[in-house]
């Protein structure tokens, strides 16, 4: 099963030769200045094949931080989230000479990977955890006329498709439409002991080089 890490790149970006103006759009609403990168760094994040998960501007001191988590289906690595960092903080470059600061005073970039932490809102997010132990509010369903309100339920996600996925517990397999599900959270689980020891099993031929690393 790949393991999903969080990996991060940053980037400095100082504008202090433009403090009087700065001084007045940071007091602007940071939800339009959130839409306006985003309208700048989704496509770029699209066209290298990815997906934004998520996009935040926060407040750093007397800087801000623009943080973009973008993901894609069998992960993503420290390579290709340098290769988006670059391409988005180009992207950034181009988007102020035309059309002036889009991030007031100076800001950090910040790309990385969604960590286990990300809860599980969207069918990819399920689709892309396929074999993890998870935790999640299943709403009851008036339409089914059962009793009961909502329940916690952990289990191992073994399929997800567009509209259900299906979650496999110590009880039974339930297929749960999306609709039903609050947001999920990924479990950490300790490796068990055949396991890791499968996994270490080596040769122990004179003849055989480690590899290197």
């Amino acid at each position: 099963m790949t393991q999903r890490g969080r990996a991060t790149r940053t980037t400095g970006r100082p504008r202090g030769g433009q403090a009087a103006r700065a001084g007045q759009i940071a007091r602007g609403d940071l939800a339009a200045r959130r839409e306006r990168l985003r309208s700048v760094i989704a496509p770029v994040v699209h066209a290298a094949g990815y997906d934004l998960e998520d996009l935040t501007v926060s407040r750093a001191g007397r800087r801000h931080v623009v943080r973009v988590i973008v993901d894609a289906d069998g992960g993503i690595n420290l390579d290709a989230v340098a290769d988006v960092s670059r391409a988005v903080s180009a992207a950034l470059d181009a988007a102020e000479e035309r059309d002036g600061d889009i991030v007031a005073g100076e800001y950090q970039l910040e790309v990385s990977s969604p960590g286990v932490d990300r809860p599980l809102t969207l069918p990819r997010h399920w689709r892309r955890n396929v074999g993890r132990l998870v935790r999640v509010t299943v709403r009851a369903d008036p339409a089914s006329g059962q009793p009961g309100g909502d329940r916690q339920v952990t289990g191992r996600v073994v399929d997800a498709d567009t509209e259900r996925v299906v979650l496999e517990t110590d009880v039974a397999r339930e297929e749960c439409p999306y609709a039903n599900l609050g947001p999920g959270r990924v479990q950490v689980e300790f490796t068990r002991l055949d396991e890791l020891a499968e996994s270490e099993d080596v040769d122990d031929d004179d003849d055989v080089e480690d590899e290197e690393r």
